[in-house]
């Protein structure tokens, strides 16, 4: 087991102390391989971010749109509407699954690697930081000394762009809900022409301001439940971001010529590169802790100095705690089987629903309360609504007729010309004559067609009066 330094790391937050008051995070910016690929997956993932909502694909769509207000979704060009929440449901059931299945396996690398809170604040903001107010030890220092006016104006810079990037990802937001197009409205028009909307813009402004400046790394350790959540979902057998520290131990300075080994030291040199660079303020070699996003920032800084002294890389590398403990390599527990057959099956569900999903979505309800009317010699009406989504890229030319049993419908209205991605609603009877009926209920078949194509096949009832009895063979 480590030898920790620090006993009581267990009990209390690291960016808290015992008086409950913050600690300031100021940490140094990493170098090495890992840091140049997270790099790169942040930057693929922010030009996603603000670009997708521009983004237009073959039918006008764009490539992602959120309208809760409408009640329209788009996916990668792809409407989907209310009638469609079902899939909806399902696909965010199954990528919860799915992080729950990769943390599991791997650990936190989403929190490390792809989550929007890292990503902006390691590969944005905290950049921002490192190019104005320098290093994280600068930073301290300055935050420790005067209020010269080099540390004033450098702080105003730092927080004023910091204000304009928290703007444009608030409307960057409010382009996935309205639309990019109605945002460059609100932009180009007078704050008193949309009042609610320019309120609500400076509220999540300042909302992801004081995150990015202020919250920081306490959003994923007090606030978001997935990393909450860590300590029921990792266990010794996932791969994390784990210090050897059977290799590691005893810690202690190198020293020219000595031979670590006879000496009883570990390889670990006690440089505490791997803590400078933590953008939680950890020290990974206490074992693994709450605070832990598995950026991978401490092997690259480990390895920096392995490679100084000539000692083997990895003192902190993607392993298993019982890897390091028993040396054992990884295998498939009884959960990971688990989690992975259920993140299977939801994906295999969602695929054949997908598949199955209908170009048109057909609704006819017969008007509640109404009765049935008699109209001349032996025919009886009902009267019915319908509602139709066009969720093709064509302009549907329908019409609603009666496959069984014998009679006719009647619209209310000669127009059922629906547009692509819209929906058309109305009225219409179904007209039958008594030798058809069965009762006080009669069972119905409605053809939906686009042109002479049959498109969709609709079940209903028809009321008629208790007396008329069935006169057919």
């Amino acid at each position: 087991m480590t030898n920790h330094p620090d006993k009581d790391f267990r009990d209390r937050i690291v960016t808290m102390n015992q008086e409950g008051r913050r600690n300031w995070v100021y940490a140094n910016q990493p170098k090495g391989k890992y840091y140049t690929a997270r790099t790169i997956v942040g930057l693929v993932l922010l030009v996603f971010l603000f670009a997708a909502p521009h983004i237009r694909v073959a039918n006008g769509e764009p490539l992602l749109l959120f309208n809760i207000l409408e009640r329209k979704f788009v996916l990668f060009g792809v409407v989907f509407w209310p009638q469609d929440f079902h899939l909806f449901v399902i696909g965010l059931i199954t990528i919860i699954i799915s992080i729950v299945t990769f943390t599991v396996v791997y650990g936190r690398i989403w929190c490390g690697w792809t989550c929007p809170q890292t990503v902006f604040m390691e590969i944005v903001f905290r950049r921002i930081e490192y190019w104005i107010e320098g290093s994280g030890d600068q930073q301290r220092i300055r935050a420790k000394g005067e209020d010269t006016f080099d540390r004033v104006w450098r702080s105003f810079l730092k927080h004023f762009i910091f204000i304009i990037i928290s703007w444009a990802i608030t409307h960057t937001m409010l382009a996935y809900i309205v639309g990019a197009d109605t945002v460059h409205d609100y932009i180009i028009g007078s704050p008193g022409e949309n009042l609610s909307v320019f309120i609500a813009i400076m509220v999540f402004t300042g909302a992801f301001y004081f995150v990015f400046a202020y919250f920081r790394e306490q959003v994923c350790s007090l606030v978001c439940p997935y990393g909450r959540l860590q300590g029921a979902l990792l266990d010794n057998n996932t791969l994390m971001v784990t210090y050897d520290f059977k290799r590691g131990e005893q810690r202690a300075p190198m020293r020219k010529g000595e031979d670590r080994q006879a000496s009883g030291k570990g390889d670990c040199v006690n440089c505490h590169k791997c803590v400078a660079v933590c953008p939680a303020g950890i020290d990974i070699r206490n074992g693994i802790q709450l605070e832990c996003i598995n950026c991978t920032a401490c092997m690259d800084a480990c390895d920096s100095t392995m490679r100084r002294y000539q000692l083997p890389e990895g003192l902190i590398r993607i392993t298993s705690q019982n890897n390091i403990t028993n040396g054992t390599s990884f295998k498939w527990t009884p959960r990971i089987i688990a989690y992975t057959s259920l993140t299977v099956a939801l994906i295999g569900v969602l695929v054949v629903l997908f598949t199955l999903r209908s170009s048109y979505e057909t609704t006819i309800l017969r008007v509640q309360g109404s009765l049935y009317q008699k109209l001349d010699e032996g025919h009886y009406s009902n009267i019915y609504n319908y509602k139709i989504v066009n969720k093709t890229d064509n302009e549907g030319d329908l019409s609603i007729r009666l496959i069984s049993p014998k009679g006719s419908v009647e619209l209310a209205g000669n127009n059922m010309q629906v547009k692509k991605q819209e929906k058309i609603q109305g009225a219409f009877l179904i007209k039958l004559h008594e030798e058809e009926l069965e009762g006080s209920s009669t069972g119905v078949v409605l053809g939906v067609y686009n042109g002479n194509e049959l498109i969709e096949t609709i079940h209903t009832t028809f009321v008629g009066p208790n007396r008329i009895n069935n006169k057919r063979n």
